[in-house]
C-alpha cells in the first residue's frame, strides 16, 4: 500500500499503479476466501472480525489506486487528425470532449462512405432497374431526358402485346380498355390460372393472379381488378408476380420492361404452379 503519493514520472507512476492493482486484488481474494470458509474455520465472532478488517483493507487498497491514476497519463489517441491532435492535450477533457467527438464522427464517416461505395456496386449490377444509370455530364450539358413509356401511342402497345401472344404459345394473351389510356392484359395459362395485369401505356400498374375457376368479372359485368384469389398459393404467386414488377421498371425502354417481365415471370415460373 502507498500512504503518500506525491508527483511521480510517468513510467514510476505506471509502475506503482500496477502494484496497487495487484495488492487489491490480494485483498479481494482475501475477502471471498473468508466469505468461502465461512464460521466453520472459528468462532462467529472471529469471523466478523477478520471480514471486517478484509474489507477495509480493499477500500484502503481501492483509495491508494484512484490516487495513483491521477499520475498516470491519458493514453494518447491512436489516430491524430493532423492539426486537430492538438484538441487531444486539452488538460479538461471531461468538460470539452471536443476530440474523441471528433474522431467518432471521423470513424462514422468513415463507415458511411464504405457502405455507400457497397450499394453502389451492388446497385451498378442491375441491368433493369427504377432508375436508369445516367452517364456524368457537365451541369452545362446534361439534359433531363423525359421518359417516353407515358407518351406511347394506343397502336405500338396492341403490337407489343401481339408479339407477347405469338412468343408464348402454352399461354394466351388478350388484351382490353376499358377508359382512359388504361390497357388491361389478362393472361390464361391451361385452365389453371388467369393473371391480370394492368397496364398504363407500358408501365405495369398491378398484378392480380387467381385461379382459372374463380370470378374474373364483378356483378356489374367489369373485370374484377382487386378481389384476392381465395387460394394461398395464388395469392403468394400474386405477391411474386408484384415484386417482379416493381423490379422491371425502365422508363426509357417501356417494351423491354414488358418482355423481361413476361419472359422472367416464365422462366421462373410465376405464372406456373
Amino acid at each position: 500500500m502507498t500512504d503518500n503519493v506525491g508527483p511521480l514520472p510517468g513510467l514510476e507512476a505506471v509502475a506503482q499503479a500496477i502494484g496497487a492493482v495487484h495488492q487489491l486484488r490480494s485483498s479481494v481474494s482475501r475477502v471471498f476466501g473468508s466469505l468461502r470458509s465461512g464460521i466453520r474455520a472459528g468462532p462467529e465472532k472471529t469471523f466478523i472480525t477478520e471480514f471486517q478488517e478484509n474489507l477495509q483493507a480493499v477500500n484502503r487498497d481501492f483509495s491508494d489506486l484512484e490516487r495513483l491514476a491521477t499520475h498516470v497519463g491519458r493514453p494518447s489517441e491512436s489516430h491524430p487528425l493532423h492539426n486537430s491532435g492538438l484538441l487531444s492535450l486539452d488538460p479538461v477533457q471531461d468538460k470539452t470532449p471536443i476530440y474523441s467527438q471528433l474522431l467518432q464522427a471521423y470513424k462514422w464517416s468513415n463507415k458511411l462512405q464504405w457502405h455507400a461505395n457497397l450499394v453502389c456496386s451492388l446497385l451498378n449490377q442491375q441491368s433493369l432497374k427504377r432508375s436508369s444509370a445516367q452517364t456524368v455530364v457537365s451541369a452545362k450539358r446534361r439534359v433531363k431526358v423525359q421518359p417516353t413509356s407515358l407518351t406511347v401511342p394506343a397502336q405500338y402497345v396492341d403490337e407489343v402485346i401481339a408479339r407477347m401472344d405469338r412468343l408464348f404459345t402454352d399461354m394466351s394473351v388478350s388484351l382490353s380498355r376499358p377508359g382512359g389510356t388504361s390497357v388491361i392484359v389478362v393472361v390464361t395459362l391451361g385452365k389453371v390460372l388467369r393473371a391480370v395485369v394492368v397496364l398504363r401505356t407500358l408501365i405495369i400498374e398491378r398484378v392480380l393472379v387467381r385461379a382459372f375457376h374463380e370470378l374474373a368479372h364483378t356483378e356489374e359485368g367489369a373485370l374484377d381488378l382487386w378481389t384476392k384469389s381465395q387460394y394461398q398459393v395464388f395469392q403468394k404467386v400474386t405477391d411474386h408476380a408484384t415484386a417482379a414488377s416493381l423490379h422491371y421498371q425502365l422508363p426509357q425502354m417501356p417494351e423491354v420492361v414488358v418482355r423481361s417481365f413476361m419472359i422472367n415471370s416464365e422462366d421462373k415460373h410465376l405464372f406456373k404452379t
